[in-house]
């Protein structure tokens, strides 16, 4: 058809593993996020909200002093948040079209930021950054819960598990982390469900009797949270195979199984179990840099984008028992 003319279209085929290979763009290929319930859908990109089904800007957004990297819709709330090169963290209200704070904290370049899939209950935004950390922040008190620490190279990436209490994270250290957040969701709960109750002394309790920090105390914290980390975060696995730096991973929506993209030119498939990950299998076809990596979250495809200029959708059926 024109449409498949137009977008350098074909079916490759390969032993039933390669589905299609799209040439449509200049050779470093960047990543959108899609608004996954509001209409007109709309994205942002870099500094804009774009409404993609006539073509137009929305918004523009530019309180960032350099390139922003990454941004994520809350699903609920009109709200976007966006990291950059100027180590910052924005949250903005896109309807009253504004910034309404910013997050400090990194000491790098910040390479992607997201709500946590139930940012309703859990008001999460985790980011990474060139400073080979991941942080965990809570955008209702503006404060980090957590700094994630362990990679020792630029963290490129870091995503939620969309239902289980679990992180990965992908770094030019050719690592992929999972990380384990039970602790921290069980913290948060407990002190946070219920209303606070008073005590002899003007001390408040949480709905487990426990006292409650102090403004003191919770502006302690979060110096220790910033200097040394918490453990409410532990690193469950660390997945190695790659033979280059990591610049993505991504779980599969339902079940346990992760894919990484290096700039060893490969896709990487692993599984989870209980108590250990193991890689599965490489999908080898890209001739430079892969960029990024996703599953579909129906059928038993991987895409996958590369700095050879090509988007490859792979089918994995076969290749994952």
């Amino acid at each position: 058809s024109d449409i498949r003319q137009m977008m350098n279209f074909r079916a490759v085929g390969r032993s039933g593993l390669e589905r299609y290979h799209l040439f449509t763009h200049p050779p470093i290929l960047r990543l959108l996020i899609l608004h996954r319930t509001h209409s007109p859908y709309s994205f942002p990109f870099y500094s804009y909200r774009w409404d993609y089904r006539v073509g137009t800007v929305i918004d523009r957004f530019e309180e960032h002093e350099g390139p922003v990297r990454g941004v994520d819709f809350h699903l609920h709330e009109p709200l976007i948040v966006s990291g950059g090169d100027d180590y910052k963290i924005k949250v903005w209200d896109y309807k009253l079209r504004r910034c309404l704070f910013t997050l400090l904290g990194h000491l790098d370049y910040i390479r992607t930021v997201q709500f946590h899939p139930n940012a309703t209950q859990y008001p999460w935004i985790l980011s990474a950054s060139d400073d080979q950390t991941l942080r965990l922040w809570d955008f209702q008190t503006r404060s980090c819960l957590s700094v994630l620490t362990g990679h020792n190279h630029y963290v490129m990436c870091a995503a939620f598990h969309p239902s289980e209490d679990l992180i990965v994270s992908a770094s030019l250290d050719q690592t992929v982390r999972v990380w384990d957040t039970t602790g921290l969701r069980k913290k948060q709960m407990g002190g946070g469900a219920g209303m606070d109750v008073g005590m002899p002394g003007g001390a408040m309790m949480d709905a487990n009797g426990m006292p409650r920090p102090t403004g003191a105390q919770q502006a302690a914290l979060n110096v220790q949270a910033e200097l040394f980390g918490t453990n409410d975060v532990v690193v469950k696995y660390v997945l190695e195979g790659h033979d280059r730096g990591v610049n993505w991973a991504a779980f599969h929506p339902t079940l346990p199984f992760l894919a990484s993209a290096a700039d060893d030119r490969q896709v990487k498939l692993w599984r989870m179990s209980e108590t250990k990950a193991w890689e599965v299998d490489t999908l080898r076809g890209h001739a430079n840099n892969v960029s990024c990596c996703l599953f579909h979250p129906k059928h038993d495809l991987v895409v996958s984008n590369s700095e050879d200029r090509s988007i490859r959708v792979w089918d994995v059926s076969k290749r994952v028992g």
